[in-house]
């Protein structure tokens, strides 16, 4: 028999020894790594495992207008997230949903069994009413949970609908500001996490996990709402009287670009954008409208002229036959036998087309058009909104002798409500362009404080303050003496421009009796806070002129929104020159105090309408120092003793 010697047992042990030492190393090198280095990612992945999450969407941001009045916010409408593994009945379940949620029982079956560890139940379980959520409440099914969700809501209803847009039923911003910002006013979202086994049964005896959402950034607008209601009044007024194709109105802050008021017609309400056609909420007429501006464009031509030094508005004159001959066309003035002889002043009054030729003319088409790019046209504004057109100008190289009249007087060129409002601010505030903006700033939803500001952009300066000072003056003197008198206030110095514009038709002449009518006005007149443009596309039932149907809706825009704004009325500037049958209206005179037997000489204008009983007059409505129409009717309060008029005052 071989005997084994010591050593060699010895070596073997060792080698034994080595080799366990080697695979327990081994060993614990891997447990090591799969503790230290895999532990989180494996953690991770049995958490999920185990665990199950409710979404919990954000809160939008509201949109507020510059005064802190919302305009856009979100309504409590939760919604039906079920856990189907922990429904033990799943039919009566069905049955008990689908009455609530007013769904056939065998689709709301389908839900509850579904192989997944929650489900949504869409869309009839999405945004539900205070009626539905209070039935399920009260039910309290087993694997049947309300998770936090929200509606839209716009308190002003259809008002501004076009600039505000809407938000889908995931809150989503679909058009209009909710589009354009939806970053900004989404959020994120949250979760409510619990654990389960592997059947899906909830393991209660460990804690839920709950990561709350981030609710979404609020945005203040530069809308003032004052404003925008006067507006939205005087566009349905329009539409009631003359029934247009369409109609649009802008309200801006010239100093800084800031959009005042927008709106458009037709409308429609946020709330319920799926009860219209796509056509009318998918066109925001002031900035997707492109057309002829008219003689609203004869401000731009206007500017460069003065800019320019060729034309003195008070030492030139200018005699219009009624036509001009140029490049073999006849272009006609919009007055049968025309204006005569005149000062350019009145060529701006009277809104001469063949003056305005003349202009042009001199100008030439390099200057004109070189003027007419720098205002903007031809080009986007940037304004803060999706569906802005560019608007169409001629080709340099294209235009000739009657292109370039054309241009001067606002036919053969297509732009935008918007590159107009832009334009002509810039000719009244100094000769500073700015790019339109609609929002103003964002703030923490729960705190209110600024957390980022948008400063008005200025896009460059196109003419000097004294060319500004001159369009100011000359078109206020067309809202006193010229076509622009039905938007003249009272109180109140205010400038501005008519437009009449031909359109198209489908075989490219253009139609007849047919117009987009319109006028831009601002005031005040020496120092502007507000430019309004109005626009009605053909309006029935009245002669086709900017001065006959848009005029008077800007001047009672501009009249009713400059008190809301602060701003007083005064005496100075321009009186306004009557037209037969026009008449002058009549000075409210101080009544009070005197003997009602005094009232036969004084009141020879006006009629009386009395409250109270007495000899003396202690108050009275309107005010004195009103303007009114002759004939209007004055309330007086009488008194018997004339010391009432000291208490009441």
């Amino acid at each position: 028999m071989k005997r084994v010697s010591t050593v060699t047992v010895r070596k073997r042990l060792v080698a034994v020894f080595l080799i366990g030492l080697i695979v327990f190393g081994i060993i614990d090198l891997r447990l090591g790594y799969v503790q230290f280095v895999l532990g989180d990612q494996l953690m991770e992945k049995a958490d999920e495992s185990w665990s199950r999450n409710i979404a919990f969407q954000p809160e939008r941001g509201h949109i507020l207008d510059v005064n802190g009045e919302i305009l856009a916010e979100n309504v409590t409408a939760p919604s039906v997230v079920v856990v189907p593994r922990q429904i033990t009945n799943p039919e009566d379940t069905a049955k008990k949903l689908a009455e609530i949620l007013d769904m056939p029982e065998k689709k709301a079956f389908e839900y509850v069994t579904k192989s997944a560890s929650s489900v949504n139940i869409h869309p009839e379980g999405r945004k539900l009413t205070e009626e539905q959520e209070r039935a399920v409440r009260t039910l309290n099914l087993e694997g049947v949970y309300l998770a936090k969700d929200s509606i839209r809501h716009y308190p002003f209803g259809d008002d501004l609908a076009h600039v505000l847009g809407f938000a889908g039923i995931d809150n989503q911003g679909l058009m209009g500001l909710e589009l354009y910002y939806d970053d900004m006013l989404d959020g994120e979202e949250g979760s409510l996490s619990f654990y389960s086994d592997a059947k899906g049964r909830r393991l209660n005896q460990l804690a839920d996990v709950y990561k709350p959402p981030k609710d979404g950034f609020d945005l203040v607008t530069t809308i003032d709402s004052r404003i925008q209601t006067i507006m939205e009044r005087e566009m349905d007024l329009a539409v009631a009287k003359y029934n247009p194709d369409g109609a649009l109105a802008i309200a801006v802050d010239p100093k800084t670009g800031g959009i005042l008021a927008m709106t458009s017609r037709p409308n429609f309400n946020p709330e319920n954008y799926q009860e219209v056609d796509s056509t009318v909420y998918n066109r925001n007429l002031p900035i997707w409208s492109t057309y002829e501006p008219g003689s609203t464009f004869k401000i731009i031509t206007l500017a460069a002229a003065l800019e320019e030094k060729i034309v003195d508005l008070q030492n030139d004159h200018f005699h219009d036959p009624g036509h001009v001959e140029v490049g073999g066309a006849r272009l006609r003035c919009w007055k049968p036998g025309g204006h005569g002889s005149q000062t350019f002043l009145e060529v701006v009054q009277n809104s001469c087309n063949p003056g305005f030729v003349h202009l042009g003319e001199e100008l030439g088409k390099e200057k004109l058009f070189s003027y007419i790019k720098k205002f903007g046209f031809g080009s986007e504004t940037g304004i803060d909104l999706q569906g802005e057109g560019s608007g169409i100008l001629f080709k340099e190289e294209n235009v000739g002798p009657v292109e370039l009249a054309t241009t001067a007087f606002g036919q053969g060129v297509s732009v935008t409500p918007i590159q107009q409002v832009m334009a002509v601010s810039a000719t009244i505030n100094g000769g500073y362009l700015y790019e339109p903006h609609i929002a103003k700033e964002w703030l923490n939803p729960q705190t209110k404080e600024v957390v980022s500001k948008i400063e008005p952009k200025l896009r460059g300066r196109v003419i000097s303050s004294e060319t500004s000072d001159e369009i100011r003056k000359a078109l206020e003197s067309v809202v006193a003496k010229g076509t622009g008198r039905p938007a003249y206030v009272d109180g109140y110095r205010v400038g501005g421009k008519t437009g009449t514009a031909q359109k198209v038709g489908p075989n490219g002449g253009y139609l007849e009796n047919n117009h987009i009518v319109s006028f831009i006005g601002f005031a005040p007149a020496d120092d502007p806070q507000i430019v309004v443009y109005v626009a009605v596309d053909n309006p029935k039932g009245v002669r086709q002129f900017g001065g006959t149907v848009a005029a008077p809706i800007v001047g009672t825009i501009i009249g009713d929104s400059l008190p809301v704004m602060g701003v007083k009325p005064r005496k100075d500037g321009l009186d306004k020159e009557y037209i037969w049958p026009e008449q002058p209206k009549v000075e409210v005179p101080d009544l009070i105090g005197l003997p009602k037997s005094e009232l036969v000489k004084m009141m020879s204008d006006l009629s009386i309408e009395s409250s109270g009983k007495g000899d003396y007059i202690i108050n009275q409505d309107p005010d004195p120092g009103t303007k009114v129409d002759a004939g209007s009717k004055i309330r007086i309060y009488l008194s018997d003793d004339n010391k009432d008029k000291k208490d009441n005052e």
